[in-house]
């Protein structure tokens, strides 16, 4: 799989990810990788890490969740609630894939589907922004 995405400064939030060259619709683009830890595990780090605005930790399965803060670009992706991508869970690992046709130059986002809805301010700045995630 070709790298089709660079790291750069984000609008919405910090650092993000942006296409690189045109993306066509249902690409599997990056891996959201990291550390696997248990349920538990990911849950006491997931209250920690949002105390500060930040979400890593993706469930996996029943048993297991992923902190993408000890893994690679698929991190720095950020929340929209008009996302580019969605993200897809395949034999144990966590896709991000374009959702529509993404251009060269757009911000790679995914809609996190954290766990306290309505609790955390959203920096998207889409249209139909909530304000809230």
């Amino acid at each position: 799989m070709n790298k089709s995405y660079v790291v750069g400064k984000s609008k919405i939030h910090g650092r993000g990810v942006f296409a690189e060259i045109n993306i066509p619709k249902y690409t599997k683009i990056v891996e959201y990788d990291g550390e696997k830890v248990s349920r538990a595990e990911g849950t006491r780090r997931h209250n920690l890490q949002s105390k500060k605005g930040r979400f890593y930790i993706f469930e996996l399965n029943k048993q297991w969740d992923i902190d993408g803060s000890k893994g690679g670009p698929g991190k720095l992706i950020n929340h929209s609630c008009t996302p580019t991508c969605y993200y897809t869970i395949k034999r144990g690992k966590i896709w991000i894939c374009a959702k529509r046709n993404i251009h060269s130059g757009e911000e790679l986002t995914y809609n996190y589907d954290v766990l306290e809805k309505n609790t955390h301010l959203c920096n998207c700045k889409a249209k139909n922004c909530k304000g809230l995630m």
